[in-house]
């Protein structure tokens, strides 16, 4: 049946609830997370923060549900693509990761220094996000069978552990980037960070090959 004019469609709470998810996503692409108010959203929203506060619990909830989201909503756009080497999945992905940070620079900061504040319900989705995208690496691996063999790295727990680290610096470098560019066009940064990656992970090759008597 065809509604009419002006006819308000009742949304279920599972609805409502995802709608108040995704406003609060956007709101959170330009402040905090501390300035993400459950007064701001209902505000924006239209409806009173009783409500929101009837799906959310408190003020801590509606922020973890909101990250949540947006952590979800990161993972899902860096996603390699399924077609093309492997190289050139991940090197479009590190873009949409580039993207993502541009054009949810406060938000993706505020997360970023509450994960290394007090709030262990905040580090928690931002290390479940970091561990997402740094295990790409081995997933595309995995698939194909040549990207860590092209550099002639095997998959140990040394290697997982150096690409953390390439990804704790390639999060460092993209935020510094965004801040100020210093000349740098974003094709040059992605091949400076893509090129990193070998190089760093070759340092486990390296070490394994030392401690072997």
């Amino acid at each position: 049946m065809t509604s009419t004019a002006g006819h308000r469609v009742r949304m279920t709470p599972g609805d409502r609830r995802d709608q108040l998810l995704d406003l609060g996503v956007r709101l959170l692409s330009t402040r905090s997370v501390d300035e993400l108010s459950i007064d701001v959203l209902a505000e924006e929203a239209g409806i009173s923060r009783g409500l929101l506060y009837h799906y959310f619990g408190s003020k801590q909830g509606f922020h973890r549900a909101v990250v949540r989201q947006a952590a979800d909503d990161l993972i899902r756009v860096t996603a390699p693509p399924a077609e093309g080497e492997p190289l050139e999945r991940l090197a479009r992905s590190l873009e949409a990761y580039v993207d993502y940070v541009v054009s949810n620079f406060a938000g993706y900061t505020s997360l970023v220094r509450a994960a290394a504040g007090g709030d262990e319900a905040l580090r928690e989705i931002y290390e479940e996000a970091r561990a997402a995208l740094t295990d790409r690496i081995f997933d595309v691996a995995a698939a194909d069978g040549n990207l860590l063999e092209a550099f002639g790295i095997a998959d140990t727990p040394s290697t997982r552990l150096l690409a953390r680290g390439w990804s704790a610096m390639t999060e460092d470098v993209v935020m510094a980037w965004v801040r100020e560019p210093a000349g740098v066009a974003k094709a040059e940064l992605l091949h400076l960070l893509a090129a990193a990656l070998p190089g760093v992970l070759a340092g486990s090759t390296t070490t394994a090959g030392q401690a072997r008597p």
